[in-house]
């Protein structure tokens, strides 16, 4: 712990005045100041989070927060959070789902809340982000040094001799290299304008592959730096990825951390699971046996048979999940395993110098994590086999079953853990939530509280189920569905989010857009989903149309976005070898496994998706459900508890009048 510089004395003496008031009433004080700083007005949903988390820290408890859209929830909890630090000397961790909340709470929430915490405590408190290896610039790669990997900087060598480079992707390289002499971060995010994912995977390396002290450049260290900051900072904002690691493996990646937030909760159990994922097929394996080859010096031939054996035993299997693994597939990833362990020693033997030792083992280690993940308890693991059209060839998947184990254990500890996202209560209930996430696999106690929003969801939105419609079917849209569609867009001229739940639903629907408007119609994968963002929130009266990625973290504020459609209800596919395995496991455990799966899972993103609507007090504009389902099904009330509690409609012309309306208003 330290002071800010110039505080002396005085800041010791307010620490001392602070010692003797509680987390809470410290906590509320700096509240106080941060509105303050801001211009804003105290709003009762984040005062009573701040007192909440205070609470879930003090008591060394576990607290779920569900807060709405408009709450401040950063603030909510970085304000406690710091305070703690200031005045005990511990560290904190915030892990986050995306890199856009990551760079609101660096640049933007935690320097404001430091400010009013070393008014109120004398000290000031050093807040760091630390991202996975590969966000950061590796200089030994970037200046073509690194083993084997220059082909591509030795033609942007040679095409820099010109005045300008000839490919996008050498002038892509040129910017990072001239990018990597000014920077003081390396991080990737810090490139404006970005570049793109095959440039920058020659300018940056996994930690696998990191030659670490070997590496000539290490005092200059990008991704080093950033982990020494982390270690020093009194708060780590990181991922959920990298958190999922500190929580799977014997990596401690925050060491010293008394208090965890996890922001974006509800993204928290996938991302780990996706994480934690191994991938293994002859593909792979020819990949580990050319880097075996090329760095290592050793014969190759024994895992190149094996790689052929796998290939063999995958190909009669049906694609997705394997519910019993046949007899050949053991056999062959036995094989595999076998012509693994037999490298790994061929590397130890090798003559090659301890850098080429590096990278073949850091080849090495990709396949032998999945082999370790297939040597798990199949009971407690899903695997299953996919067919890439890209690549050709199977690939075998595995990934942990539950996550929650993990989380509850070896993520959280023993330390007081804090949950919060906008939506967290599904079908009116924090218990799934709290199962998926871990809070429920230890004796420590635990909460859920929903602090509200300042929104009043009944009087800025309509909820709009078209009833009249068909039950969505496996075909796609219905040509009722399209009309519809068509005819809302039409009605509110423009300012339309349309979210559905595949790629081939929405093909359809931009054709019928483009087909029968004349407004401007974005499509996610025309252009990088910012850019789309950005063009959609310039222009009041265009469309956004996508899938997935749409349904979560879109912030539109204004009229830009009034309309937001959503085809149908996006239960996982059938054939969904995750979403198959984990409702395979419920049902073994007693529980309903289409409730405690899919229903949770759609009701998640219903929530999500009808949230991208009211972004502001003055936001108005209506949420328009294709999937009379909602209405007509039982497990409706389950995903409409979950969602904000719009006004409500089944009457088209109702819905069409007042979307007349929306789109003759002029902005405030």
């Amino acid at each position: 712990m330290t002071e800010s510089p110039g505080e002396g004395a005085a800041g010791t003496e307010r620490r001392q005045a602070a010692g003797t008031r509680s987390l809470g009433d410290e906590a509320a004080r700096v509240l106080a100041g941060v509105v303050e700083s801001m211009g804003g007005q105290a709003r009762e949903g984040q005062s009573l989070m701040v007192e909440r988390v205070c609470s879930a820290i003090e008591e060394r408890t576990r607290l779920l927060v569900q807060a709405g859209t408009g709450t401040g929830k950063s603030i909510g909890y970085l304000t406690p959070l710091l305070t703690h630090c200031a005045r005990t000397g511990v560290r904190a961790l915030v892990s986050t789902a995306t890199l856009a909340l990551q760079r609101q709470i660096i640049a933007k929430d935690a320097p404001r809340v430091v400010d009013e915490v070393a008014e109120a405590t004398g000290v000031r408190t050093r807040v760091a982000v630390l991202k996975g290896w590969s966000n950061y610039a590796c200089l030994h790669r970037v200046g073509g040094r690194y083993p084997a990997e220059g082909a591509l900087f030795d033609i942007a060598d040679a095409e820099s001799a010109d005045a300008e480079p000839s490919s996008d992707l050498g002038r892509e390289i040129l910017r990072i290299r001239e990018w990597t002499a000014s920077t003081d971060t390396g991080d990737r995010d810090d490139l404006v304008p970005g570049v793109s994912d095959r440039a920058w995977r020659y300018a940056s390396v996994s930690a696998r592959e990191c030659l670490g002290r070997q590496c000539p450049l290490v005092d200059e260290c990008f991704a080093q730096a950033a982990r020494d900051r982390a270690n020093e900072a009194d708060l780590v904002v990181t991922n959920h990825s990298l958190f999922g690691i500190h929580a799977t493996s014997d990596s401690d990646l925050f060491p010293g951390v008394d208090v965890i937030v996890v922001d974006e909760a509800h993204e928290l159990a996938d991302r780990v699971r996706d994480q934690a994922a191994r991938e293994v097929s002859q593909a792979m394996i020819g990949r580990v046996s050319r880097a075996l080859r090329t760095h290592a010096k050793i014969p190759v031939e024994p895992i190149e048979q094996a790689a052929a054996a796998l290939a063999a035993a995958l190909g009669p299997l049906d694609e997705g999940l394997v519910t019993a693994r046949p007899e050949a597939l053991v056999l062959a990833m036995n094989e595999v395993g076998a012509a693994a362990r037999q490298a790994a020693t061929a590397i130890q033997a090798s003559h090659v110098d301890q850098t080429a030792k590096l990278l073949a083992r850091g080849a090495l280690d990709e396949l032998l994590d999945a082999l370790r993940a297939w040597s798990d308890d199949p009971a407690r693991s899903i695997t299953w086999v996919t067919r890439p059209e890209e690549s050709g060839g199977e690939r075998l998947s595995i990934a942990p079953l539950d996550v929650a184990v993990p989380l509850g254990t070896a993520g959280y500890g023993d330390r007081p853990t804090i949950l919060t996202s906008a939506t967290l209560a599904l079908g009116g209930s924090f218990d799934a939530m709290a199962r998926q996430t871990g809070l429920m696999v230890s004796d420590i106690a635990w909460e859920g509280v929903d602090v509200g929003s300042p929104f009043d969801a009944a009087r800025q939105g309509i909820l709009y189920v078209a009833t009249h419609l068909p039950d969505p079917g496996p075909a796609g849209p219905s040509p009722e569905a399209l009309d519809e569609l068509v005819d809302l867009v039409r009605a509110s001229r423009g300012g339309a989010l349309v979210l559905f739940s595949s790629w081939r639903a929405a093909e359809e629907g931009v054709r019928a857009l483009r087909e029968r408007t004349d407004l401007e119609i974005l499509v996610q994968g025309e252009e990088t989903l910012s850019s789309l963002v950005a063009g959609f929130r310039r222009s009041r009266d265009s469309c956004l149309v996508g899938t997935m990625s749409l349904w979560q973290g879109v912030d539109v504020v204004g009229d830009a976005c009034r309309l937001v459609v959503i085809d149908r209800i996006p239960f996982p596919h059938p054939a969904n070898p995750i979403a198959k395995a984990r409702a395979i496991d419920a049902e073994r455990n007693g529980y309903n496994g289409f409730r405690s799966v899919s229903l949770t899972h759609a009701a998640l993103l219903m929530a999500q998706g009808a949230g991208r609507l009211l972004r502001s007090t003055d936001d108005r504009g209506v949420v328009a459900v294709l999937d009379r389902r909602l209405r007509t099904k039982g497990y409706g009330g389950f995903i409409l508890a979950s969602m904000p509690r719009m006004w409500p409609t089944q009457d088209p012309r109702v819905v069409r009048e007042a979307l007349g309306r929306l789109s003759q208003e002029r902005p405030r």
